[in-house]
């Protein structure tokens, strides 16, 4: 089965110089109108669902890129097979986007939910199909129209099923949101609303929102784009993905954003934090595998430490990395030498 990775980070830094003063401005209005829907008695009050995660058991796929790449160095190279196991014997999240057609996605993600439920296990999945995805970067692609999208999701909700499972919704599509113009910040909302509204009709699928990382827009700001996104209906939010922040920093992040939007509970991705952030985005070195995947994460605002980008797979063409979600052997032995384990 195909697979991405997640889109590049950009700093706020790096977005003021691609906006324009008039975008930005559209953008501030947006957020003023966001902040008050963030004072809506309806919307900060509703209920989450149940953590999805307790009870539950985190897929390992014996057939991942590590554990092939594990395998096929096993005699050759025992030292970085054995480097290799630390990201192959872990659990990962599953990416469907626009590599997954259509018409394909639903028998694609009923195909990998059937496989993990037979384990016993809880399927994770990431959506990442938004339109404008990434502006264009190195992940750019996504649905080429809304009615593209809405027919994308109403089959991988399909093939999703009325299991349990969780489902981390289109990573950077909030957070990135200030390269679009008003009218496809609306659109881009819209669509969101529409998805978290479609996938949580099956009562036992939790989806988690998409919020970026804590150096990418104040807690405020996001909590704001939280609410326009229908946070309210979805199990949470997401941080941190295909990132590197401190897992300490971005649970800080994390409490104040959950205290303006409800306390809706959030996950951390800790695919690559061990060592914290060096300030780079993009395939930056010396960073380590941070906290196995695991639901006991000692704080009751946290649902899960998850590897939801896989660690090996490139961010993009950048510091002699292969292009997005390609898998890169030296880029994941070198992540796992430095793991604290």
């Amino acid at each position: 089965m195909a697979r991405r990775t997640v889109s590049v980070r950009r700093s706020v830094a790096d977005i003021y110089k691609v906006t324009s003063r008039s975008r930005l401005a559209s953008a501030a209005a947006l957020l003023l109108s966001a902040v008050a829907a963030a004072c809506s008695p309806s919307q900060a009050s509703a209920a989450p669902k149940g953590d999805p995660f307790a009870g539950q058991h985190l897929y390992v796929d014996p057939h991942s890129q590590a554990a092939q790449a594990a395998d096929d160095m096993r005699r050759s190279n025992p030292h970085d097979a054995d480097e290799l196991d630390k990201i192959a014997n872990h659990s990962q999240a599953d990416w469907f986007g626009d590599w997954n057609s259509v018409s394909s996605v639903q028998h694609t993600v009923a195909d990998r939910r059937r496989t993990i439920h037979r384990a016993g296990d809880l399927p994770v999945f990431v959506v990442y199909d938004i339109p404008l995805r990434d502006c264009g970067g190195y992940s750019g692609g996504g649905a080429t129209s809304p009615a593209s999208y809405r027919s994308w999701v109403r089959n991988f909700t399909a093939g999703v099923g009325r299991g349990v499972a969780a489902v981390v919704l289109e990573p950077d599509a909030l957070a990135s949101m200030d390269c679009l113009t008003p009218d496809q910040q609306s659109t881009r909302l819209a669509l969101l609303r529409y998805a978290v509204r479609t996938l949580t009709a099956h009562p036992k699928t939790s989806v988690y929102i998409d919020a970026g990382h804590s150096g990418w827009h104040p807690a405020s700001v996001m909590a704001a784009r939280l609410l326009q996104a229908d946070v309210a209906d979805a199990r949470g939010f997401s941080l941190n993905v295909s990132n590197f922040d401190a897992t300490r920093v971005e649970r800080d992040y994390g409490h104040d954003v959950s205290a303006a939007i409800g306390r809706k509970p959030f996950v951390i991705d800790t695919s690559r934090n061990g060592l914290g952030s060096n300030g780079e985005w993009c395939n930056p070195s010396g960073r380590a595998l941070g906290h196995r995947p695991s639901a006991r994460t000692h704080d009751s605002s946290v649902d899960a430490y998850l590897w939801i980008k896989r660690p090996g797979e490139s961010d993009g063409t950048c510091n002699g990395g292969p292009p997005a979600g390609q898998w890169w052997t030296d880029y994941a032995v070198g992540l796992a030498e430095r793991a604290s384990y």
